[in-house]
């Protein structure tokens, strides 16, 4: 490999890595903000779960994808994203209840 695409391969690779600490950090961000709603939901009776606000952020996020991901690869990643918040509103707001795999 020549010392130029190896330069180049670097220099991608430092960005990368930056934008994953810049995402580590929306995602916990973004995690804050389940778990303030998940108080005012505990305190209010509402379910964790909310089918239809989960799909209007698929569908927001498909609307304002420009690739090169494709909507399937986006509603996978946001899948992920919104499961591990609700599971952690499940642990902060009802430290009771035993977690289960896969909930």
């Amino acid at each position: 490999m020549s010392e130029k695409v190896s330069e180049n391969i670097s220099s991608y690779r430092e960005e990368i890595d930056r934008l994953d600490s810049e995402l580590l950090s929306m995602f916990n961000r973004r995690a804050n903000l389940a778990l303030k709603i998940g108080r005012i939901k505990k305190s209010t009776g509402l379910p964790v779960y909310d089918p239809s606000r989960e799909k209007r952020i698929f569908e927001r996020m498909k609307g304002d994808n420009t690739g090169p991901l494709d909507n399937g690869a986006v509603v996978r990643l946001f899948e992920r994203v919104i499961d591990e918040s609700r599971r952690l509103e499940r642990i902060m707001t009802h430290p009771e209840e035993p977690e289960t795999k896969g909930a």
